[in-house]
């Protein structure tokens, strides 16, 4: 039995604003108060230990001018203890004090100057949880010992305590104000956020009404809300095509298949033993049949090459034979309806792409012109030779396309609005076939029309590889040729 996976439970962005904002407080209030408590104990020792130098040397420099009077001497060493707040006391080598009561001994302090005096140096220091202890070479009353000094720093775990509890209440404010700046910060960021969010659930849902606002304080943003509503807008295109699409392709569809239904049943019930009429009535449901057929493979062409499925090779082939046999193609129309086809196509001119596409281009766009060409039933094809490759131009005399109307040729299903009679069948999808087959093949593409004067559409073909070799080559010996 599988698993089903758990979806994970998105977090709102005022959350993860908050949390970032309290642990960003929190992180910077633990790195200054550890800093901040190592740097107060250590310059509260170094004080300590200045101190005790200080009171050290003041003793010594009383031991080496009182002239062996011991009242002096008391006298200084009561005001040092008083000025520098250390206890000063005078042992012999075995520690035992000589300045004061009997019994008190400081055996350590003593072991720890012999060590030094051992290692040629005059002075030790022994640091303890509360105090600092000091003892250097001396001579007291005619007696060699040691001065011994001891400086209290009990008051830094006071001070401690304290900055810890400061430390405290700045983790409450800092808390508090994370609310405070967090609240703010959503406000300007998370707000914007969310409305472009519920727009974009509402574009999600068909609704194309809702413009996204722009000039938010932030600039992603507010270039966010401008891809979204340049979305929009596709997206509403697309619709509209979509739906214009459906209903047009729905129309294309009832009416043949209406005259095939209805030529079918007159056939069953009234042409069945009338050869000739039979024959007339199969003809119509052939040639709506073959309409249909068109449709059908129209619409699941330009699907196609949407998808990109399909694709073939290109190749090098010869533009000006296929531009011949396509115009062939159309001769019917100039023995039986009087069309006009004037060819001014340049031999030898070869196109690198895939052929049966261009064919097809070739073909919508003359069919294209004879469907909208004027009264002269004129229709205008060129290929001649451009600097960079080859240019195809198909003129129509007819109406000509409104400047309003042009950006839409090209979509699928595009009509002018004024309506005739057609000599070449379409579906009404071959402009935006072109369009797409020349999108894929990387050939420009375009229309000049005027109103009144008729359409120019044109397609511009690269050179082969090799001719574009051939190019180069000519053209550097032509500046070769010029440089000498």
């Amino acid at each position: 039995m599988g698993h089903t996976a758990k979806k994970r439970r998105a977090v709102g962005m005022n959350f993860i604003l908050w949390f970032a904002f309290v642990v960003f407080a929190l992180v910077l209030l633990l790195v200054f108060l550890a800093v901040q408590s190592l740097l107060v104990g250590q310059q509260y020792r170094s004080q300590t230990v200045a101190s005790i130098r200080e009171a050290s040397a003041r003793m010594t420099a009383a031991l080496e001018t009182a002239g062996g009077g011991s009242a002096d001497i008391r006298r200084e060493l009561h005001s040092v203890e008083t000025e520098f707040g250390v206890i000063v006391r005078f042992l012999d080598t075995d520690g035992n004090v000589l300045n004061a009561e009997e019994g008190e001994t400081f055996l350590e302090i003593a072991r720890a100057m012999e060590e030094r005096l051992a290692e040629g140096e005059d002075e030790a220091f022994l640091f303890r949880e509360n105090a600092v202890e000091y003892a250097t070479v001396v001579t007291w009353e005619g007696q060699t010992g040691y001065l011994y000094i001891v400086g209290s720093i009990a008051r830094i775990h006071s001070l401690e305590e304290g900055l810890w509890i400061i430390s405290l209440m700045s983790a409450l404010f800092a808390v508090v104000l994370a609310f405070v700046v967090s609240g703010f910060v959503a406000m300007v960021i998370a707000g914007p956020v969310t409305e472009v969010t519920d727009r974009a659930k509402a574009l999600a849902r068909g609704d194309f009404t809702p413009g996204f606002k722009r000039g938010y304080f932030c600039s992603e943003i507010d270039a966010l809300s401008e891809a979204l509503d340049y979305a929009r807008t596709e997206i509403s295109k697309a619709d509209s095509m979509q739906k214009e699409l459906i209903a047009n392709v729905s129309h294309d569809f009832r009416t043949p298949l209406t005259m095939i239904k209805a030529y079918a049943s007159m056939i069953l019930e009234i042409s069945g033993d009338d050869k000739e009429k039979r024959d007339t009535h199969a003809r119509v449901i052939i040639d709506e049949t073959d309409r249909l057929a068109a449709l059908v493979e129209d619409v699941l062409d330009l699907s196609r090459l949407r998808a990109g499925v399909g694709e073939q090779a290109p190749a090098v082939f010869n533009l000006s034979d296929l531009v011949y046999g396509i115009a062939e193609r159309f001769d019917y129309l100039r023995q039986t309806q009087g069309y006009v086809f004037a060819l001014a196509v340049e031999e030898e001119i070869y196109a690198y792409a895939e052929k049966s596409r261009i064919e097809q281009v070739v073909y919508n766009l003359i069919g294209n012109a004879v469907n909208y060409t004027g009264a002269d039933k004129l229709v205008d094809v060129r290929l001649f030779r451009t600097e960079g490759g080859a240019r195809l131009e198909i003129r129509d005399t007819g109406k000509g396309i409104p400047p309003e109307e042009l950006a839409g040729i090209w979509d699928r299903y595009y009509r002018l609005r004024e309506t005739h009679k057609r000599p070449v069948k379409g579906s009404g999808l071959g402009l935006s076939i072109v369009k797409n087959i020349l999108v894929t093949q990387g050939c420009p593409y375009g229309v000049e029309s005027e109103v009144g004067k008729g359409s120019l559409f044109w397609v511009e073909f690269p050179l082969p590889p090799e001719e574009q070799n051939k190019d180069s080559e000519a053209s550097a010996e032509g500046r070769g040729e010029e440089q000498a």
